[in-house]
């Protein structure tokens, strides 16, 4: 999943999930940020330790681990709650656990490839990238290969199709009033 995919479904599961709860849409820069990075953290740690520094073979590892992310996640929110933040904590965590949920989700299709293999490190390491991955290099190559392949005649469909749900994350929070973006006050000339 490329980083707005993960920023998208992280806030829609945190604007249902909130919505569900409060009854109100989530309110505040704070929240959004919160979130946001959170659906970005893992790939920000793992990438950098594997395409940066070459520490582990591949992009899934000690922040894509359901056994550090849980705790982390656990301890967010309790440093939240002590620090009467609560609310911080929670959009921070559903964003990171969001980031896993979605890379589970994707790799059903993928075949030889479980869902449980990107979030059991060091139960499971996935083999090694057959290429090199130089931090740089490797951005470069998913962003090339990824609108390379999706500006194509035959993709033209499937893009229009992968475009639908970041439009509707979008719609649900201009519907959730725009959290994150200060209101403009006017006010009258008298």
């Amino acid at each position: 999943m490329m980083p707005w995919g993960h920023a998208a479904f992280g806030y829609v599961l945190y604007s249902l999930g909130h919505r569900l709860v409060t009854r109100k849409p989530p309110a505040g820069l704070g929240i959004v940020l919160a979130v946001l990075f959170g659906t970005q953290l893992p790939d920000l740690v793992d990438k950098t330790l594997s395409w940066g520094l070459h520490l582990f073979p591949q992009g899934y590892s000690v922040a894509h681990s359901i056994l550090v992310a849980i705790p982390i996640g656990l301890l967010v929110l309790g440093v939240a709650a002590i620090k009467s933040r609560f609310k911080l904590g929670v959009a921070f965590t559903v964003g990171y656990w969001s980031h896993l949920l979605g890379d589970a989700i994707l790799a059903v299709p993928k075949s030889g490839v479980t869902p449980s293999d990107r979030l059991l490190w060091p139960i499971v390491t996935l083999p090694p990238y057959g290429y090199e991955t130089s931090l740089f290099g490797r951005v470069n190559r998913v962003f090339t290969e990824f609108f390379d392949e999706m500006l194509t005649p035959e993709h033209f469909i499937f893009l229009a199709i992968y475009s639908i749900p970041y439009l509707l994350a979008f719609l649900l929070w201009i519907v959730d009033g725009a959290p994150g973006i200060p209101r403009v006050r006017q006010t009258e000339n008298s």
